[in-house]
């Protein structure tokens, strides 16, 4: 039988899994995450900003705000990554985290000194910051392109236009846009299409002022002064202050052209030089013709009108047309002008009437005497314009020049001024002036010789009444010599007939010369009794060999 062990019996007890002493290191990271993901909500997001400059930009400093509150700060400036541009970082509030939506837009405020006054001085002493505009979309994103301007559709709400011209520069951001001389909006952008080769300029018209936009409006620059030259004289436009320094674009429906009562359903529209342009576009149908002239076309310009008895009823396209054709060369004496009738200046409604109704009117007027003829609008400048009217002129020739129809002209105006000039030189030139002056000067002399010889017989007469022997005569016989001696004494040098013919004759060479004189510049220049004198240059002697 074996011996029983003296040792107690084991316990046999389970280990626990985990000691509680672990539960100390697990409360803290659940303390540190809660502490990681707070910190990271009171921060806010993060935006990655695009600027064209940093000037006035400092990290830790320059703040983001809206309406003058506080939203982030600018965290990180660098270089683009082609160096064409600057990249910034900001850290924003958690307020704004919904503001950052995708139509959100951001601007660089500082002093500014611009045509609407001086804005931004308050960062004089603050320093730069950027301006937050929020947008209305619901969606948000964490890139933005910050504006070295503020965005004029940013501060107002409005509508957007899109206006075109053949040339760039005519307009700049922040230029009014105008109606009737009032500020309702501003160009807004500036670029250029190069598919279409023209310059497009985004306008934004602000509320209530949009209303005003209708699918019959022209847009047309507004310059501070515009002054015109033409055949009714010196127009002279003066615009307000902003434009005189800025310029600007204005628009209204033209005079004469129906108004729809909805507002503008279109956003694109043609941008035209001046408000004269506008209205030479209101009329779409005009038929082309040529006019060749005999005389010169000086002062004859594009845009000058064609009248008929003072309405103006068309304008000149093109002066000349073609000079010289393959041909003709300078044997071809007449100058070709193109013109223009409008359809619309001549019946009220343009639509009732064909061209080829206009046309066919016409042809049947040319037959009955109607021609185009050279008139002078203004003496002052000498610019020309196109008269039409009835001449009694020969029978009319349908014809055709480079494919245009040939529109009859007949000479008047200037060139049949100058032309009756020139008859007159010509006639003037043909009177014997010499011959006469000759025989007038001869006349003269032989009076200055009869009026000595009468001087010479009066002394002669006063030494015979002085004698003895006259002294005896009787009383009448010598009364008689005395009345003969003061008749004979009248034409003695110092007498009042002689001097008074002297004087006559010489008026009379005066007359002479200044008579030759005219007869010159008139045979010089047959207009100078109309436009003045010039004159000629001296000619210059020629080199020896």
């Amino acid at each position: 039988m074996p011996e029983q062990s003296s040792l107690p019996q084991a316990k046999i007890k389970p280990l626990r899994s985990l000691s509680w002493v672990w539960l100390i290191p697990f409360i803290a990271v659940l303390l540190g995450g809660w502490m990681l993901f707070s910190y990271s909500q009171s921060q806010g997001p993060t935006v990655t900003l695009h600027l064209t400059t940093a000037e006035g930009i400092e990290v830790g400093k320059t703040a983001i705000k809206a309406r003058n509150v506080k939203l982030g700060v600018i965290s990180d400036i660098a270089l683009s990554e082609h160096y064409d541009a600057i990249v910034a970082t900001a850290k924003m509030t958690p307020e704004a985290a919904r503001m950052l939506s995708e139509d959100a837009q951001l601007w660089v405020v500082k002093p500014r000194i611009g045509t609407e006054g001086v804005s931004g001085l308050d960062t004089l002493l603050s320093g730069a910051y950027i301006e937050l505009q929020p947008g209305k979309s619901a969606q948000t994103k964490s890139e933005f392109v910050v504006h070295d301007v503020p965005p004029i559709s940013a501060l107002a709400a409005g509508k957007r236009v899109s206006l075109t011209h053949a040339e760039a520069g005519k307009l700049k951001v922040g230029d009014p846009v105008l109606y009737e001389g009032f500020t309702v909006g501003r160009v807004e952008k500036v670029s250029f299409n190069t598919e279409v080769r023209k310059a497009e300029y985004g306008l934004f018209i602000f509320e209530p002022y949009d209303s005003l936009l209708k699918p019959e409006s022209r847009f047309w620059l507004t310059s501070g002064i515009d002054m015109t030259l033409s055949s009714a004289g010196v127009d002279v436009n003066i615009g307000s202050l902003e434009t005189l320094i800025s310029g600007g674009v204005s628009f209204r429906v033209p005079d004469g052209v129906a108004t729809s009562a909805h507002g503008a359903s279109v956003n694109h529209y043609p941008l035209y030089d001046s408000l004269a342009q506008v209205q030479e576009q209101l009329f779409e149908k005009s038929l082309d013709y040529v006019m060749l002239f005999d005389e010169s076309v000086r002062g004859l310009a594009p845009g000058a009108p064609v009248e008929y008895r003072g309405i103006k009823i068309g304008s000149v396209s093109k002066v000349p047309l073609g000079l010289l054709q393959s041909e003709g060369g300078f044997n071809q004496k007449q100058i070709p002008v193109l013109v223009k009738i409008d359809l619309g200046r001549i019946f009220d409604n343009e639509t009732a009437t064909s061209l080829d109704a206009l046309a066919g009117m016409f042809e049947s007027e040319f037959a009955a005497g109607l021609r185009g003829t050279l008139s002078t609008g203004n003496l002052l400048t000498g610019a020309l314009f196109i008269d039409i009217s009835f001449q009694d002129d020969e029978a009319y020739q349908q014809a055709q020049y480079t494919g245009y129809p040939v529109f009859p002209t007949t000479a008047g105006g200037v060139g049949e001024i100058q032309k009756q000039v020139s008859e007159l030189v010509k006639k003037a030139n043909a009177l014997p002036l010499d011959t006469a002056l000759n025989a007038f000067t001869r006349t003269m002399e032989s009076a200055q010789g009869a009026a000595d010889s009468f001087s010479q017989v009066a002394q002669q007469l006063n030494d015979t009444l002085a004698s003895p022997a006259a002294q005896s005569l009787p009383a009448e016989l010598q009364q008689t010599l005395m009345s003969l001696r003061d008749t004979l004494g009248g034409f003695s040098p110092d007498s009042a007939l002689y001097q008074h013919s002297e004087s006559t004759m010489a008026q009379m060479n005066q007359a002479t010369k200044d008579l030759q004189s005219l007869l010159r510049k008139l045979n010089e220049q047959p207009n100078a009794l109309i436009f003045g004198y010039s004159g000629q240059q001296d000619p210059l002697p020629k080199q020896g060999d």
